[in-house]
């Protein structure tokens, strides 16, 4: 089975769920979206994937999102993919992706439903 894991190393969630992924016997791509962003069709295919709205996908707490103008309340799904295709910062981390889905990485326990 593929799997991928979107990961950020500075993030202690993500080195969790790498770790436990690698304790399952799995050793999954590892995309670091800072440095390999998704584009606007890729974040569209993974909010598809993980079957959940945008907004629980975008970090909106962080000053950059602030910065947008966008309230997490009213934006759009496209408001909110072309913030996080812009800052890729914005985007919730982990997220572990498989051919039976995608799950966010928080709790790292819950990427194991898609293994």
């Amino acid at each position: 089975m593929s799997v991928t894991i979107l990961h950020n190393p500075r993030c202690s969630k993500s080195r969790q769920t790498l770790a436990l992924l690698q304790e399952q016997g799995v050793e999954p791509e590892v995309r670091e979206y800072l440095k390999q962003p998704l584009s606007t069709s890729e974040l569209e295919q993974l909010l598809s994937k993980l079957g959940v709205e945008a907004k629980l996908l975008v970090r909106n707490k962080e000053e950059e999102f602030k910065a947008t103008g966008l309230d997490i309340k009213t934006a759009s799904a496209q408001e909110l993919i072309a913030a996080i295709a812009e800052t890729p910062k914005l985007m919730e981390r982990p997220v572990v992706i498989t051919e039976k889905g995608a799950r966010i990485g928080r709790p790292p326990e819950q990427v194991l439903e898609v293994l």
